[in-house]
């Protein structure tokens, strides 16, 4: 009996000290043409998410555009406010949290990273749309309660050019929302952004080029993160700030380490070996820093039976050992 109560009270002590607490388990919650159903939430918490980014969708035509196409009639249910709403609503009667995540699309999936404008007035057009795009889900995410707004995603040219824009952008979403704020920075421009000591999380899309082996070991690839851990750390200690992961993920291919950002339809061989490495590699590297807040996994699709599977080389790890990864280490932390 004495050596049960002992048992318990050093698991309690370590639970209780233990560094992990508060860490945000979240997976990319993807939009669909459909409503969120209950058998849709259960394959998160199955995996013992605790947060989901959900993602509605703005669109340009062009790299050189300044009208950004959002919340229309045409666009997939999950990508307008209404679905938005909706998925959000049924995330949080499961207790998962939410961060609001609006993205844009730029046709044939042109890198968002370079849209750049040719004149002031077009300059100020783009402006207009985006700040009407990005308030229309600030107010949704102060009326739904979600938890944490990501103001931008992969928008370097656009930060870069128009700094002025971005810091009064910021008052007023903060005027609207009253949450926590991070922007999704690409891996290659977030000790660039000028902004962060104005939001509350460093956030960071986290595809950094690791090794160029075509399975690589999980030593390997935390040797890799050696580098950039470094930089992220110092950057996190400068603006005193935590570092969030708006996403990561790599997909289960040969060399997935090597470009991760790639969205292309590779045919590079299906390798699960070396997604899960690349997996454990991450969570090892970062998941017990206290300056690292968590992050959200990059993709997880709402139709989970249906999503990953042994013959997909994509970035989801449903339905792939890569998900036991996740769902062990979620489980820790």
């Amino acid at each position: 009996m004495k050596q049960g109560i002992l048992f318990l009270f050093c698991f309690l002590q370590l639970s209780c000290s233990s560094q992990f607490v508060g860490k945000i388990k979240g997976v990319s919650f993807v939009a669909s043409r459909d409503q969120v159903t209950q058998s849709n939430v259960n394959p998160i918490k199955d995996v013992n998410a605790d947060h989901a980014a959900v993602m509605p969708f703005g669109f340009i035509r062009e790299l050189n555009s300044s009208e950004i196409i959002h919340n229309t009639d045409r666009q997939w249910y999950g990508e307008t406010r209404m679905g938005a709403k909706q998925y959000i609503e049924v995330l949080h009667k499961n207790k998962i949290k939410v961060m609001v995540k609006p993205q844009i699309w730029i046709w044939r999936g042109v890198f968002t990273g370079g849209l750049k404008m040719e004149s002031e007035e077009a300059w100020q057009e783009l402006e207009r749309s985006y700040e009407e795009f990005i308030l229309t889900y600030a107010v949704l995410a102060e009326e739904s309660k979600a938890e944490i707004f990501c103001i931008g995603t992969e928008l370097e040219q656009f930060v870069v050019n128009r700094p002025e824009f971005w810091k009064q952008l910021i008052g007023k979403i903060r005027k609207e929302y009253k949450g926590k704020l991070t922007y999704a920075a690409n891996w290659d421009e977030f000790d660039r952004t000028p902004f962060w000591a104005s939001l509350d999380f460093i956030g960071i899309d986290a595809y950094f080029p690791l090794s160029e082996a075509q399975t690589p070991s999980v030593e390997e690839l935390k040797e890799g993160w050696k580098p950039w851990k470094g930089k992220i750390s110092e950057l996190s200690k400068k603006v005193n700030k935590p570092v969030l992961f708006t996403e990561f993920g790599y997909r289960s291919m040969d060399y997935t380490a090597k470009k991760p950002w790639l969205v292309d339809r590779s045919e590079e061989g299906v390798n699960m070996d070396g997604q899960v490495n690349a997996k454990k590699a991450i969570f090892e590297s970062f998941w017990d820093e206290e300056w690292f807040a968590g992050g959200f996994v990059w993709k997880w699709f709402i139709n989970h039976e249906k999503s990953g599977g042994p013959s997909d080389n994509r970035f989801t790890p449903q339905n792939k050992p890569a998900q036991e990864i996740i769902k062990a280490f979620y489980k820790v932390y």
